[in-house]
């Protein structure tokens, strides 16, 4: 009986997922297996629903590594919620006669592929190839995410047409910009297209408040204007709201707070641009000024997009690397995930990423003390202690804030304190 490998996408779209999908089916076919797609991710096996799958051949993958999306579709489905629908996952797989499992996905994918390795007891060999264009995953040499690099291309052409916008139209552009908790895209975007300033979750203390937020934003806009400028562009990691509370984003007119299946807040329904535009306009009109800012949320246009040539070239190594684990390399290992080190493919094994005590995977976030974060902070246009510790320029900056330079200074120093 020819042996099988199923193939299944969890957690949101990133470019690479076919070029992995078809790396695998081709490779796996040429070693001898059947290739069987689970479409829609872990849905449809919590339910022990095994009509939901596709046999692949190469005919059917010979050509999808140059698009965007998933052939499989995704979904967010935790099998790992209960012992009853992980219990019924490995079932499913076992009635599909899946000896192998290759599951394509971010954090809580993994986590939820680890569970399924240690459920099967060895019966079923399960690998992970690490995908999330939030960049998250703790990978060996600091690799990228597959995912990351072609977002985060598309996503600096945008913000570098709102940078010109901008500049043409004299106003400003607040920019959300995805990334559950981490700021790599942000960052990235921002250092790329020479944002007039980018900020990130990693800046912040946990319960940071509303209010602090603005104060690092309504800082930059005041020095900007001292320079001239009524124009600029800031970039916002949107897993800022990770880090503030709950209740006080609940009571925010039109925010509705939600958690996903694996316990996480629905960020896409918190509108953070939106939030930050209309607190910075209320400042300003205290003031009796007026100024222009448009919010804008950038996150589902990156996450199909068409990946790059250096996505391709990696990921289309992931599923070869993916299927040579599963025929034979690391034979003492029942299950890992798949990544580069050193130009070399590597397995790593799950609990190798497993944050203990959280039991969850840990999560790679910017390095606020690199010599890339630092360079970035160079290029910004924020408040600086020297701005307030300069007599002449604090009594500036003061004055256009409607504000003694002793108030200005108490209020604004927390936010020359940040990384």
């Amino acid at each position: 009986m020819v042996e099988r490998v199923g193939i299944l996408v969890g957690g949101g779209p990133a470019p690479g997922i076919n070029s992995v999908i078809s790396s695998i089916t081709i490779e796996a076919i040429n070693n001898g297996l059947e290739v069987i797609g689970i479409y829609d991710g872990f849905k449809h096996l919590v339910k022990g629903n095994t009509d939901m799958v596709k046999k692949l051949s190469i005919e059917d993958v010979s050509r999808i590594h140059i698009e965007g999306g998933s052939i499989l579709r995704t979904s967010r489905v935790n099998p790992a919620k209960s012992e009853e629908s992980l219990e019924s996952t490995v079932k499913t797989l076992k009635k599909l006669g899946i000896k192998y499992l290759v599951t394509i996905g971010g954090d809580d994918t993994a986590f939820s592929a680890s569970k399924v390795s240690e459920k099967s007891k060895g019966e079923i060999k399960v690998v992970h190839v690490p995908k999330t264009i939030d960049n998250d995953l703790p990978l060996p040499d600091n690799m990228p995410t597959f995912g990351f690099e072609t977002a985060r291309h598309v996503a600096t052409e945008l913000v570098y047409n709102l940078m010109q916008d901008s500049r043409t139209t004299d106003r400003w552009y607040f920019v959300a910009m995805m990334g559950r908790e981490a700021g790599h895209l942000a960052l990235g975007v921002g250092k790329a297209a020479s944002a007039t300033i980018t900020i990130i979750p990693e800046e912040f203390r946990e319960g940071v408040t509303l209010e602090e937020v603005c104060d690092v934003l309504d800082g930059a806009l005041l020095k900007r204007k001292l320079m001239g400028r009524n124009d600029g562009v800031a970039v916002v990691g949107e897993g800022i709201t990770e880090k503030m509370d709950p209740e006080e984003l609940a009571n925010i007119p039109g925010v509705i707070v939600e958690k996903d299946p694996h316990g996480h807040l629905r960020l896409a329904e918190i509108p953070l641009a939106t939030i930050l535009k209309r607190a910075i306009e209320k400042r300003f009109a205290e003031r009796g000024e007026k100024i222009r800012i448009v919010d804008v949320t950038i996150g589902y246009e990156l996450r199909s997009a068409r990946p790059i040539p250096f996505e391709i070239d990696y990921t289309r190594t992931l599923g070869y690397g993916a299927v040579r684990f599963l025929l034979g390399d690391y034979p003492d290992l029942p299950g890992g995930m798949v990544c580069i080190s050193n130009g070399r493919i590597k397995i790593l094994p799950f609990d190798a990423f497993m944050d203990p005590k959280a039991k969850r995977t840990k999560v790679r976030i910017v390095d606020i003390h690199s010599e890339d974060y630092k360079v970035t902070r160079k290029y910004m246009i924020r408040l600086e202690k020297e701005d307030l510790e300069d007599k002449e320029k604090l009594e500036k900056l003061a004055k256009l804030a409607k504000m003694t330079p002793e108030d200005f200074k108490k209020k604004y120093w927390h936010a020359t304190e940040l990384p």
